[in-house]
């Protein structure tokens, strides 16, 4: 028999004010955006509608009916065993970063296609740029090295009427590089995102998996369920999150002048204080650290731009206005 229904607050306080997913899951209304999800929405022990979050093909169902509902996205998969990002967290980035542009233009929030991104990392999902478009109407270049991913983005660009001709993919064949290929002589970048891969191997990824099944109260098992997918190259690399994060800063400053606001994920606190102090030692003229909070989990995002004072002054006057 279920237990008594659980308390849950009306609001998820830790997500950005501007979040379209700060109240509870309502399942009737996803069901009715996307039929699909039906067969995956039980009552859990709590007598409460939920999918079962173990489950990777009702994690992608989930996600392509909160696309569909919050976003008007009714076309989007992804291939099997990729990874299904959670799209409250990717939709705070956004959010975010949106602030960190709106406090560099007189505090109001720049909009429509002339704000150009660089989603460093797109994969298969498409998220950001997804969300990026529909939120503030930016226009997007999703840089991805997997063939497979940049196909899958096309294919659900290409497949939505909305973002045709707002999202441009472009596969990055020198895996050592993260600007270098991607950014084209004489173009400018208002913005980049980034959620890097945060293992720094095959078997940190998967203890991680076993922490986070832990965590959610499954069974002891030994053989770890990606819930939400991914492939090598979205879950981890030689160095893990600090390494990569690290070569973008320095990398980053070859492009001082293609890009205003360079941002990135960090998921772990640990890596912070090398971040900031390669930063400094490349010669960032300002960064900013912002918090970030999803249920359990803490992260942050961190921005840094070459620019100074004048030259920030002149590209908002210059492009946003």
């Amino acid at each position: 028999m279920p237990s008594k229904k659980k308390e849950h607050p009306k609001e998820k306080a830790a997500l950005h004010p501007r979040s379209k997913h700060r109240r509870r899951y309502d399942f009737d209304q996803l069901i009715a955006s996307c039929p699909e999800l039906k067969p995956f929405v039980k009552l859990n022990e709590y007598n409460d509608a939920s999918v079962d979050f173990f489950d990777p093909n009702a994690v992608k169902m989930l996600n392509k009916a909160l696309l569909a509902h919050f976003y008007g996205i009714k076309n989007w998969d992804i291939p099997q065993n990729y990874l299904t990002p959670p799209i409250p967290g990717r939709a705070d980035y956004i959010h975010h970063a949106a602030d960190l542009l709106a406090s560099s233009n007189g505090g109001k929030v720049p909009t429509g296609s002339k704000i150009k991104c660089l989603d460093v990392g797109v994969g298969a999902s498409c998220i950001y740029p997804i969300i990026g478009h529909k939120e503030y109407g930016w226009s997007f270049v999703g840089a991805d090295i997997d063939p497979v991913s940049i196909k899958s983005s096309d294919k659900i660009v290409e497949a939505n009427t909305a973002l045709k001709g707002n999202i441009e993919l472009r596969l990055q064949h020198n895996p050592k590089n993260i600007f270098a290929g991607i950014i084209n002589k004489g173009e400018h970048f208002d913005l980049t995102v980034c959620n890097p891969p945060f293992h720094a191997s095959l078997a940190e990824a998967q203890a991680g998996t076993m922490r986070k099944l832990k965590n959610l109260q499954q069974k002891h098992s030994s053989k770890p369920t990606l819930n939400f997918g991914g492939q090598k190259a979205e879950l981890w690399c030689e160095g893990g999150e600090a390494k990569f994060v690290e070569s973008m800063v320095k990398e980053s400053k070859q492009f001082s002048t293609s890009c205003f606001w360079f941002t990135t994920l960090v998921s772990k606190a640990s890596n912070l204080k090398s971040i900031l102090y390669t930063l400094k030692a490349a010669g960032a003229q300002h960064t900013h650290t912002i918090p970030m909070g999803q249920g359990n989990k803490t992260s942050r995002l961190v921005a840094w731009t070459f620019l100074d004072s004048k030259q920030q002054k002149t590209w908002a006057e210059a492009r946003w206005k």
